[in-house]
């Protein structure tokens, strides 16, 4: 009863996150993955318990913000970075440490692999960095968060223009790839990639094969397989 109203209430809520422009969190993320959201590809179904586990992060990163406001460090907190065409992304917070700016990122994961963070992931580092880009901060700090029992690990980053410069120029030629409907290629670690693991997209990727691919092609190729399937079954 309750569970199906609330497993109801979290499925709608995914459905209404339609990608319309990249986030910060797309950094070095694959493209091939962010181009079928922006087509809107049907993907497999995220389950309703993970979807709930995401706002318990959310909350513990509250509480953190919280316990920091008290302090007095914060200088701002949900900071949208300054309008531009490429991306939007909105910063957890802004905080003073010995008379410098510093920009802070929250990250919660589950004890197993907390315990065997030692550095910072690269995708939280990519998405940093494009923090202190627009901020032009020269430092952040990536704080996790065990979920399990509140332990911390923190993280300081250097701004690297290089590596941002490189983000930014991956996000430009994937940009110019939707709208020009080209599936981008596979990721070369495929399918190990951790994020082939836990892609929603995993059974239209295979489809697509490792190659960029004509994306109206492609989808009169699967068109076709589809008819043929729904013959077959009749």
């Amino acid at each position: 009863m309750l569970k199906d109203i609330l497993d109801k209430f979290y499925l709608d809520r995914q459905r209404d996150r339609e990608q319309q422009h990249f986030y910060i969190t797309d950094a070095g993320k694959c493209g091939r993955a962010i181009f079928f959201k922006f087509k809107n590809v049907p993907r497999a179904a995220m389950e309703p318990h993970i979807l709930r586990m995401f706002d318990r992060g959310d909350y513990l990163q509250m509480q953190i913000l919280n316990a920091l406001f008290s302090t007095g460090v914060v200088r701002a907190s949900e900071v949208v970075i300054p309008p531009q065409q490429l991306i939007s992304g909105r910063a957890d917070a802004i905080i003073t440490l010995n008379n410098e700016l510093y920009v802070v990122d929250f990250k919660s994961m589950n004890s197993m692999i907390f315990r065997t963070l030692e550095k910072a992931k690269e995708e939280n580092i990519n998405q940093l960095q494009l923090y202190l880009h627009y901020f032009k901060i020269p430092k952040g700090i990536l704080l996790y968060i065990n979920k399990d029992n509140l332990e911390l690990k923190e993280f300081v980053i250097q701004y690297d223009p290089k590596l941002v410069k490189s983000l930014l120029e991956d996000l430009e030629v994937l940009k110019s790839k939707i709208d020009s409907n080209v599936v981008p290629d596979r990721l070369e670690d495929y399918p190990e990639n951790w994020q082939c693991m836990y892609c929603q997209f995993k059974e239209i990727c295979a489809m697509a094969g490792p190659k960029e691919v004509s994306w109206q092609d492609f989808k009169n190729k699967v068109e076709s397989i589809k008819a043929i399937n729904n013959g077959k079954a009749s």
